[in-house]
């Protein structure tokens, strides 16, 4: 009998343009929590889809319990008891949550002892007590449309759970979970770990490997680079490993030269879909050179009240003002003229247009004029010369340059066109929702620089982050905002970790 409940022996699988792995071989034991860290694009996820069934390795040799196996699918990983949560999600969006956790393992009854049906109100209260029993509760009976990202997560983690897996791959998990959530979901990584469960968990998130992991595989560009033990390896030696260089984790900045006002929000409120107020008259201004942070725990209106300054949400009262301009009722294209640029929260279905290639997604803010086209004419070449430049600067990978289709690439270099795109618009506004999330620690260092040389040059920059850490590292002012409301509003020098934290938590008021 193996010593190691999952062996992936030499594993090599190439994509148009790109050796995804290259020989790669790890062993994990059973019980243990075991972590992959690289780069975005390093291979993290490939390798482990094909443990998951979603693809077949052009060489190498998987082993489960001992057995050589050829996982041909995702219900095929099942039936070795293999679950994966995806970092982009596999959902259905007009079905209901259970509808979507039960998909293809379906509990049927038969009426009358004859006409079969899938007992759906039984699953519905299956998946209501799993979710509570986990800490992550849901309604089974809503529709993943109507279900904000974060709730998307959990509906990911549940299907995992439901099936029973033995074998767990955690891809991301934690990326769009508050600071509360990501300590609760450790623990119940831990929990799953003492229940006999093996884990294995990709994150770019170097304290959550030290809080959880056993041990750590490194890969860059597809190889793999070493494995260590947690314990005695350091985050530095982790983050050198990862990104073949010296990692810099706080931000260098010299004191902020504030310039003339830039953006104002003036008594502004925001209704949801539902009626209820969301942002609730919030006042505040923004200058030239400054970096404005929102901190806030998720779903308390930060990202509508984002998504209402960049046009995408109806204002219900009160006035947004650009440079002393009211924009409050203009549209998306005439702010993003008159100098916005956004880097929306959820990169997939506001950000790209995922089956257009890499070049065309780039221009997708100025398509309509020169010199993308004239007279209503596209020039690809112009997209073409446009994309390449953006790629090299920016240090987007991808497997065809320009002509890969965005939906292949990897979630990180996806985020990284984006923020190429708006920020070679050079708009006075600049809105940053969730930067970093997903990304590694070298293109989170990368894009802080990027943010303070834009402050620098004078941009208004506007950053909505979950992340404690990331606000407290590049911000100039920081408002807190909790149920719509914005509790504080101060320099970032003034204010401490810990008070940040209350405000957030409502639990201090101003």
């Amino acid at each position: 009998m193996s010593d190691y409940i999952v062996e992936m022996k030499h594993i090599t699988k190439r994509f148009p343009g790109i050796v995804a792995n290259d020989d790669v071989t790890i062993q994990i034991k059973k019980g243990e929590i075991f972590a992959l860290l690289g780069e975005n694009g390093a291979g993290k996820s490939t390798l482990m889809s094909i443990l998951g069934g979603m693809y077949e390795p052009d060489e190498g040799e998987i082993y489960i319990r001992g057995e050589k196996v050829q996982i041909s699918s995702p219900n095929h990983a099942a039936k070795l008891n293999i679950g994966m949560v995806h970092q982009h999600f596999k959902l259905v969006e007009d079905y209901t949550i259970t509808e979507n956790i039960i998909l293809g393992v379906e509990p049927i009854k038969k009426f009358a002892g004859l006409f079969p049906y899938v007992d759906i109100r039984n699953a519905n209260r299956i998946i209501k007590d799993l979710s509570k029993d986990y800490g992550l509760e849901v309604d089974p009976t809503k529709k993943i449309e109507d279900l904000n990202v974060s709730m998307q997560q959990r509906v990911e983690i549940l299907k995992v759970l439901y099936r029973q897996a033995e074998i767990l791959i955690f891809d991301e998990p934690t990326a769009v979970l508050t600071p509360q959530e990501i300590d609760y979901l450790l623990t119940i990584i831990e929990g799953l770990r003492k229940a006999g469960k093996t884990i294995i968990l990709i994150t770019h998130k170097l304290d959550e490997i030290k809080k959880v992991a056993d041990r750590c595989a490194v890969l860059n560009k597809g190889k793999l680079i070493d494995v260590m033990d947690v314990k005695t390896t350091s985050t530095k030696q982790m983050a050198q490993l990862m990104v073949g260089r010296e990692v810099t984790f706080e931000s260098e900045k010299r004191p902020a030269e504030f310039k003339e006002e830039v953006l104002k929000v003036d008594h502004l409120t925001v209704k949801n879909e539902d009626g209820f107020e969301v942002v609730k008259d919030v006042s505040f201004s923004i200058r030239g050179g400054e970096i404005f942070a929102i901190a806030g725990v998720a779903d308390n209106g930060q990202v509508e009240l984002a998504d209402a300054i960049a046009g995408l949400t109806k204002v219900s009262s009160g006035n947004i003002f650009l440079n002393g301009k009211d924009i409050t009722n203009e549209s998306v294209r005439k702010r993003t003229e008159s100098g916005i640029s956004y880097i929306p929260e959820d990169r997939q279905s506001y950000g790209l247009v995922l089956d257009f290639d890499l070049a065309t997604n780039i221009g997708l803010k100025e398509y309509y004029r020169e010199p993308f086209s004239k007279g209503g004419i596209l020039n690809k070449e112009a997209f073409h010369e446009h994309g390449s430049r953006l790629i090299e600067k920016y240090d987007i990978r991808s497997g065809q340059g320009i002509k890969t289709q965005v939906r292949s690439m990897s979630g990180g270099n996806q985020q990284k066109a984006i923020i190429a795109r708006e920020i070679e618009l050079q708009s006075p506004l600049m809105i940053f929702v969730q930067p970093t999330r997903g990304l590694d620690i070298g293109a989170i260092e990368n894009i802080h620089k990027m943010m303070i040389q834009e402050r620098d040059k004078g941009k208004a920059i506007l950053l909505v982050s979950l992340e404690l850490d990331e606000i407290m590292n590049v911000a100039d002012t920081i408002g807190v905002i909790y149920n719509g409301q914005l509790q504080k509003i101060a320099s970032r020098d003034t204010l401490t970790n810990n008070e940040v934290g209350e405000y957030m938590m409502g639990a201090k008021h101003e």
